[in-house]
């Protein structure tokens, strides 16, 4: 998430402390990241950047795991099932790159565009439809923030 800044780690403080401090913030910021750019009403090509910023919270999360117990666990899988889906979505886009390079103008390529093109808005609705359902549901943001805030706790 370009030009998200945090506070900095404190060599003072425990990884657990640290968590509680920074994680939720990190989650605020991906929240506000995300929906702004699905306000912009982005094309499947765009989503692209929605994959890369759930991809660098999940593993900054999966740092915690120490930290954090079960629930950590089951946010992440919230996650991955998104970064899955962009995933999905984004394999539709670069395939049709890879193969408009390869394919002279044709019948077949023409059905190859119109599927792929039809595949990806799909995929791409599907991610909207799980991203209001797992993140935009109501208490959905304060069900990160708080656990993240509140249960970090020392590695034994």
């Amino acid at each position: 998430m370009k030009g998200m800044r945090h506070g900095e780690w404190s060599k003072r403080r425990s990884a657990a402390e640290n968590a509680r401090r920074e994680l939720p913030a990190i989650i605020s910021s991906y929240y506000c990241y995300v929906r702004k750019e699905l306000a912009k009403d982005p094309p499947p090509p765009r989503l692209h950047r929605l994959r890369l910023a759930t991809k660098r919270v999940r593993y900054t999360l999966e740092l915690f795991r120490p930290c954090y117990g079960p629930g950590l666990e089951e946010r992440l899988e919230v996650l991955r099932k998104v970064q899955k889906q962009l995933g999905d979505t984004n394999d539709c886009v670069a395939a049709w790159d890879l193969l408009s390079k390869k394919m002279g103008r044709s019948i077949q390529r023409s059905r190859m565009e119109k599927f792929l093109h039809e595949r990806a808005q799909k995929q791409a609705k599907d991610f909207l439809d799980q991203w209001q359902e797992l993140f935009e549901a109501p208490g959905r943001e304060e069900w990160w923030t708080v656990y993240l805030a509140r249960f970090a706790r020392s590695p034994r």
